[in-house]
């Protein structure tokens, strides 16, 4: 199995111009891999949303809307699967979310169960975590998914035998990511798996930088990582 992690750059508010680069992922991946990883909130950039409920459904997407639908017609159409990060509204509710595209299809979907997606002491009971963590099956494989302070508030929900993937958004700065962070990064992947495929995304607007932090762990040691500050995306067969 060929898993790629896409370190792309996202907007914020700017779905057109994240599905472009969903576009251009699933082309450049098309035959080098059987699924695509983006990092979280991909679909709309993490920093979309500014906790109004009335203006942040029309951000949100559902998972039978039509940009979701687009999605999965691409995904279809370069024959590669998919797992990334998005805002997902179910009804008068907004969760950060994860989509697994399989085949064309929505196959699954986790809800991030931790809190620090949002800024908590301004929203409402609108915006929600999810309480369920399975794994699932993809090509034989056991998968988990895990986004961002999942592994930081609650790492023992999400034991598993077979591979972690692990959706984030951080802002270090480069000296940030090369002193420390990649190391405890590493480290707390292993009390949960011990294969972790981590993915960040690029984001120019974010201050002080959003250079990203790709990283395949295994048994706590960096393994393989995609360079900071350039698009790329990174191949490990597993």
């Amino acid at each position: 199995m060929r898993i790629g992690l896409a370190t792309y750059e996202f907007r914020n508010k700017n779905i057109d111009f994240n599905i472009g680069q969903i576009k251009r992922g699933l082309r450049e991946a098309s035959g080098k891999a059987d699924i695509l990883c983006f990092g979280e909130a991909f679909l709309q950039g993490f920093d979309s949303l500014c906790w109004d409920f009335e203006t942040d459904k029309h951000i949100a997407v559902t998972q039978s809307s039509e940009i979701m639908n687009s999605v999965c017609r691409l995904s279809l159409k370069y024959g590669v699967d998919l797992i990334f990060g998005y805002i997902e509204r179910e009804d008068e509710s907004i969760y950060s979310s994860c989509a697994v595209i399989t085949n064309g299809q929505l196959t699954h979907n986790y809800r991030r169960i931790s809190h620090g997606w949002k800024v908590f002491w301004r929203t409402d009971d609108h915006y929600k975590e999810g309480n369920t963590v399975v794994e699932f099956n993809y090509k034989g494989y056991p998968i988990m998914i895990a986004i961002c302070g999942d592994m930081w508030d609650c790492q023992e929900r999400f034991k598993t035998d077979g591979l972690l993937i692990w959706p984030i958004f951080v802002n270090f700065k480069l000296e940030e990511w090369e002193q420390v962070e990649k190391e405890a990064y590493a480290k707390q992947a292993l009390l949960s798996a011990e294969r972790t495929m981590m993915i960040d995304s690029l984001s120019p607007e974010t201050e002080p930088n959003g250079v990203g932090g790709t990283f395949y762990f295994c048994n706590g040691e960096i393994i393989q990582s995609a360079e900071y500050g350039v698009e790329s995306i990174m191949i490990i067969e597993i």
